[in-house]
C-alpha cells in the first residue's frame, strides 16, 4: 500500500516537472517571438519617421533656397515686385482690405440643386451636428458657406489672446486631442466615443489639423463651427502645419484647389490669415500648459503672450526688420511717399491685447496699450483722438471678456481716416528675430532623453529639449506638466521627462493601416491625465498582431526601397569606393556603411539587411545586380528609362513644391508671365544670360498641348526630357550644342532647369 502511494507521488512529481519545463519552454519561445515582433515594429517605425523627417528637411532646404534667391534679387519693375509678393505670401501680413475682399461671400449664389449642408449665422449646435453628419456621408460644403464660416472664425480669433486660459471649474472635464492631419474618421470617432462638444464637455485641439489626409477642409469646418458655437468650451492651438508654405508641399493647398476650383484662391487667402490668428497655447487651471511642439531653454511665456502672433505667417522664415527697412528704402526710391514711416520701435498691432502670463498690473496695462494702438502713419489731432478712444474701447472690451460678459457688437470705425493716410500706410512691422524664434520653438520642438537643449537638425526646425529644460520651465511658471503633440507615437501617446511631458497624437493609422493607435487625454479638476486609445479603422480589429506588423512592415520597406532607388547613382559611386579590387563585390558591413553615408537616415541597416538584400554569398554582396533589382521593382510600374525614373523619384516632391510656388495664384497652371518672372529669378542667381524671347520659346516648348499654360504633368515631363538630354550629352562626352538662332542660351537653360532642383534638394 505504502509502495503504491510512493510510486504514484513519484509519477505525479515527474509529470509536474515536465509541465514546468514545458511551460518554461513555451514562455521562453513566446518572449523571443514577442521580442522579434517588437524589434520588427521598432525598425518599421524608424523607417517611417526617418523618411518623414527627411521630407521635412527637404521642405526647409527648398524654402531656404527660394528665400535666398528672393533676398538677393532686386526687382526692376512693379510687376516683378508684385510677383514676388504673390509667390511668397508669408513675406507680409495680409491687409484687412485684402482679407475682406477674399471673404466676400454674399455675391456667391447657392444653386437650387445643392443638397449639401446649409449654414446660417449665428450658428447653433444643430448646424455643427449636421456638418459632421454631412461630411461623414462625403457631402461637400458650398464655397459660400465656407467663406462665410471663415469670415466669422477670423472675427472670433482676432479677439483671443495668444495663450488661452481654460478652467475645469466650468466643465466636468477637458479633452485634449493631438494631430488629426486631415483624417476625418478620427475626429468623428473621438466625438462618437467621447461625446460632442457642449458646455459640460470642453475640448482643446492641439494643432496640425490639415495636410497629408484627404479631409483637411472638412476637419477645419467642423472645428471652426464648434468653436463659434462654444467659444468658452472649445479651443484651438496652432500647429506647425497651419502654415501656408508647409501646405504647399503636404497637400492642403492642392486639396482646397481640387475641391473648390472656382473659389479656391479666396479660400486659401483667408485661411492663411485665419491660421495666423490661431492661439499659440492653452493653459488649464494655470497648471497644465498645452502647446503643439515643445519648449526650449529660451522659451519665454511672457514674451509669447505679448507678441503679435498674426504677423508670424510662416515659421519657415523670419523676415527681419533690417530687411524691411531695406525694402522700404527701395520702395521709397522707386515711388516716393508723402509721409515718413514710423520708427521700428513703435507698436504696429491692431489686435486685442493678449493676456500675459504672470505679469504685474502695470505690465498688463502697458502691454495692452502697446498692442492696441496702431501707429502706421502720423495722424492729426482729431485722428489721434479717435484712435486713442478706439484703444480705450478695445481695452474695455478685453476686460469685459475676461470678466465673462458678452462682447458688445459695435460698428467698427476705420483705422485710417483720410485718403492721404491710406495711400501713405506702410506694411506692419515684422516680428523680431527673438519673437519669431519663440514661436518656431513651441511649434517645431521635440523632447529628448538627454539633458540640455540643441538644434533639431532631424526636422530642420525647432530644437530638442531635455528633462532639465522642462523642469526649469515648470518651476519658473509654477506648472505641473506639459501636453504636446507633433510626434506620431505607436500607442497614440507617450510620457517622458519623469511624466512631466505628455505627447498626444490623435491620427490613428498615420503611416499605414495598423501602424499606430490614436489617443486623446481627459483632464478633470484633479488634473490627473486619463488616456483613451482607439483605432478608427475597423479592419485593424480583425488582424492579429503579427498580421498587423507584417502589413505595416511591408509598407515601410516599399517606401525605403523607393528611397534607395531614388539614390541609385549615388549608391553605385559609394559602393565602388569600397570595391578596391573592382570585383563587383562588397562586404555586407560595407554595404550598410555606404547606404547610411548616402541616405543619412540613421537606420539599423544591418538589422534591415535580410529584408533589403535577398541574396548574398560568403557575407559578400554583388551590388550591381542588387541595384538592378531595385530598378525592376519601380520599372514594372513605369515605362521610363531607369536613370530618368530615379531622378523623378528623387525630386518629385521638390518639383511639385516648386511648381506650386511658381503658380503663385494657385490656379493649377503656370502662366507665361509667372514662368518668365521665375526664370529671371533663377538666371540672376545662376549668372545665366537668357533673353525674354528665349524664355518664351522655352515656355511654349514645355506647353505640350499648346493651351497657353503649363500644368504639373507638363512641368515634370519637361524636367524628365531635359534630364534625358543632359544624360545623353554626358554619356557621349560631346561638347554642348548651340541653338540654331545663335543665342547660345538653350544649353544653359536646360542645365538651369535641372540645377534648380539639384540645388534645392
Amino acid at each position: 500500500m505504502g509502495s503504491g502511494a510512493s510510486t504514484h507521488h513519484h509519477f505525479a512529481f515527474q509529470n509536474a516537472e515536465k509541465a514546468f519545463k514545458a511551460a518554461a519552454l513555451i514562455q521562453r519561445w513566446y518572449r523571443r517571438y514577442m521580442a522579434r515582433l517588437e524589434m520588427r515594429r521598432q525598425c518599421t517605425w524608424s523607417i517611417f519617421q526617418s523618411v518623414e523627417y527627411a521630407g521635412q528637411q527637404d521642405q526647409v532646404k527648398l524654402h531656404d533656397f527660394f528665400s535666398y534667391l528672393v533676398d538677393h534679387f532686386t526687382p526692376s519693375s512693379h510687376s516683378e515686385r508684385d510677383f514676388l509678393n504673390r509667390m511668397f505670401t508669408e513675406e507680409r501680413v495680409p491687409r484687412d482690405s485684402e482679407v475682406e475682399e477674399c471673404s466676400e461671400y454674399e455675391s456667391i449664389e447657392v444653386p437650387d440643386n445643392y443638397t449639401g449642408p446649409r449654414l446660417s449665422f449665428p450658428l447653433l449646435p444643430d448646424h455643427a451636428t449636421a456638418l459632421v453628419e454631412a461630411f461623414r456621408l462625403k457631402q461637400q460644403l458650398h464655397a459660400r458657406y465656407v467663406l462665410n464660416l471663415l469670415h466669422e472664425t477670423r472675427k472670433h480669433l482676432v479677439q483671443l489672446p495668444n495663450i488661452n486660459r481654460v478652467s475645469t471649474c466650468y466643465s466636468e472635464e477637458i479633452t485634449v486631442c493631438g494631430d488629426l492631419h486631415g483624417q476625418l474618421d478620427d475626429l468623428i470617432f473621438i466625438f462618437y466615443k467621447n461625446g460632442l462638444p457642449s458646455p459640460e464637455r470642453a475640448y482643446v485641439f492641439n494643432g496640425d489639423f490639415v495636410d497629408r489626409g484627404q479631409d483637411s477642409v472638412e476637419i477645419l469646418m467642423v472645428l471652426f463651427a464648434f468653436m463659434l458655437i462654444y467659444p468658452k468650451e472649445f479651443h484651438l492651438n496652432r500647429g506647425n502645419h497651419e502654415d501656408h508654405l508647409v501646405n504647399l508641399r503636404y497637400g492642403f493647398t492642392k486639396e482646397v484647389m481640387h475641391k473648390y476650383k472656382m473659389h479656391g484662391k479666396k479660400i486659401l487667402k483667408i485661411l492663411q490669415d485665419v491660421f495666423c490668428w490661431l492661439p499659440l497655447a492653452t493653459l488649464v487651471d494655470e497648471k497644465v500648459l498645452i502647446l503643439h511642439g515643445g519648449v526650449s531653454d529660451m522659451t519665454d511665456l511672457e514674451l509669447l503672450s505679448k507678441l503679435d502672433r498674426h504677423k508670424i505667417v510662416s515659421t519657415l522664415r523670419c523676415k527681419t526688420r533690417k530687411e524691411n527697412e531695406k525694402q522700404a528704402e527701395e520702395k521709397g526710391k522707386a515711388k516716393p511717399t508723402s509721409s515718413a514711416g514710423s520708427p521700428w520701435f513703435l507698436p504696429q498691432s491692431r489686435s486685442l491685447p493678449s493676456s500675459p502670463l504672470h505679469l504685474s498690473s502695470h505690465k498688463i496695462h502697458k502691454a495692452g496699450r502697446s498692442c492696441s494702438v496702431p501707429c502706421s502713419v502720423p495722424l492729426g489731432p482729431r485722428g489721434l483722438s479717435r484712435q486713442v478712444r478706439r484703444s480705450v474701447d478695445l481695452e474695455l472690451e478685453r476686460c469685459r471678456q475676461q470678466a465673462g460678459f458678452l462682447a458688445i457688437q459695435e460698428k467698427e470705425e476705420p483705422w485710417l481716416f483720410t485718403p492721404e493716410a491710406d495711400t501713405a500706410a506702410q506694411e506692419p512691422l515684422e516680428p523680431t528675430q527673438e519673437e519669431w524664434r519663440q514661436v518656431v520653438d513651441i511649434l517645431w520642438s521635440d523632447p529628448m532623453a538627454q539633458e540640455g537643449c540643441k538644434a533639431n537638425t532631424v526636422r530642420g526646425g525647432g530644437c530638442y529639449f531635455g528633462p532639465n529644460v522642462t523642469e526649469q520651465l515648470l518651476q519658473k511658471y509654477n506648472l505641473q506638466f506639459l501636453i504636446r503633440s507633433h510626434e506620431c507615437k505607436p500607442e497614440g501617446y507617450e510620457f517622458c521627462h519623469s511624466r512631466k511631458v505628455l505627447t498626444i497624437f490623435s491620427a490613428s493609422n498615420y503611416y499605414a493601416v495598423g501602424s499606430n493607435r490614436g489617443a486623446y487625454v481627459k483632464l478633470g479638476p484633479a488634473l490627473t491625465p486619463h488616456i483613451v486609445q482607439y483605432q478608427a479603422n475597423k479592419t485593424t480589429h480583425t488582424l492579429t498582431m503579427r498580421q498587423r506588423i507584417s502589413r505595416v512592415e511591408g509598407s515601410a520597406l516599399r517606401a525605403l526601397r523607393e528611397k534607395l532607388f531614388a539614390h541609385s547613382s549615388d549608391l553605385l559611386e559609394e559602393f565602388k569606393k569600397h570595391d578596391n579590387g573592382k570585383t563587383g563585390l562588397i562586404t555586407l558591413s560595407d554595404w550598410a556603411a555606404a547606404v547610411e553615408s548616402v541616405l543619412h537616415l540613421g537606420l539599423p541597416w544591418r538589422m534591415l539587411r535580410p529584408q533589403l538584400v535577398n541574396s548574398s554569398t560568403d557575407n559578400m554582396l554583388e551590388y550591381k545586380p542588387w541595384l538592378e533589382d531595385l530598378a525592376k521593382e519601380q520599372l514594372s510600374h513605369e515605362n521610363i528609362q531607369s536613370s530618368l525614373l530615379e531622378t523623378l523619384y528623387r525630386n518629385r516632391s521638390n518639383l511639385e513644391t516648386i511648381f506650386r510656388i511658381i503658380d503663385s495664384d494657385h490656379s493649377g497652371f503656370i502662366s507665361l508671365d509667372e514662368f518668365r518672372q521665375t526664370w529671371r529669378l533663377f538666371s540672376s542667381h545662376m549668372k545665366v544670360d537668357i533673353t525674354d524671347d528665349c524664355v518664351c520659346d522655352l515656355a511654349r516648348s514645355i506647353d505640350f498641348n499648346k493651351d497657353g499654360h503649363i500644368d504639373i504633368n507638363e512641368f515634370l515631363e519637361a524636367f524628365r526630357l531635359v534630364e534625358q538630354s543632359c544624360s545623353e550629352r554626358s554619356a557621349s562626352d560631346c561638347p554642348q550644342a548651340t541653338n540654331t538662332n545663335g543665342s547660345g542660351s538653350w544649353p544653359a537653360t536646360e542645365d538651369s532647369l535641372v540645377s534648380v532642383t539639384q540645388v534645392a534638394s
